[in-house]
C-alpha cells in the first residue's frame, strides 16, 4: 500500500449490519470539524442475517493498512473471537497496528472518532474510547 499514513482508523464489528452502520454514521456525524478518520464496518453476515465473519473483519482491517493505528470496536463476545481470528489472516505488519477495544460500541465509536480526528495516537484514542461510559455513569449517579 503506497497511501500516506492516515492516523488512526476505526473498524466497527457488530452482529448487526444495521447497528454497525448506524454506529459508524453517528460517530461520523458527531465530529467537530472536517477531519474524518477512516471508519470501516464489518457487521452481520449479510443485510438481514446476524453474526460476525472473521474474513470480513480481516478485510475491513486490511483497508486500514495505511493507517498508523487501527482501533477495532466490538459489540458482543463472539465479535471479539472474530476480531482475534481476523488478526491471524493479516500481514503481521498490519496486525501489529491493531488494538481490539473493550470500549462500549456506540459511545466508544463516537469518542474514538472524535479523538482520532484530532490526530491523537492509537494508545490515546483507545484509552479515551474505553472511558466513554464515564459521562453517562456520572450523570445517572447524580440524578
Amino acid at each position: 500500500m503506497s497511501e500516506p499514513n492516515q492516523g488512526v482508523g476505526i473498524v466497527i464489528v457488530s452482529h448487526s449490519r444495521a447497528l454497525g452502520r448506524a454506529a459508524a454514521d453517528l460517530a461520523s456525524q458527531m465530529l467537530p470539524g472536517p477531519e474524518t478518520p477512516p471508519i470501516e464496518v464489518a457487521a452481520g453476515l449479510d443485510e438481514t442475517t446476524l453474526g460476525t465473519d472473521a474474513a470480513a473483519v480481516s478485510a475491513a482491517i486490511e483497508k486500514m493498512g495505511s493507517c498508523d493505528g487501527i482501533l477495532v470496536l466490538v459489540d458482543l463476545g463472539s465479535a471479539i473471537l472474530s476480531a482475534e481470528m481476523a488478526l491471524e489472516f493479516l500481514d503481521p505488519t498490519i496486525a501489529s497496528k491493531v488494538t481490539i477495544s473493550t470500549a462500549p460500541l456506540v459511545e466508544g465509536a463516537v469518542v474514538a472518532a472524535v479523538m482520532a480526528s484530532t490526530g491523537a495516537e492509537l494508545e490515546v484514542v483507545a484509552a479515551e474510547a474505553e472511558k466513554a461510559l464515564e459521562p453517562k455513569i456520572s450523570q445517572l449517579s447524580n440524578d
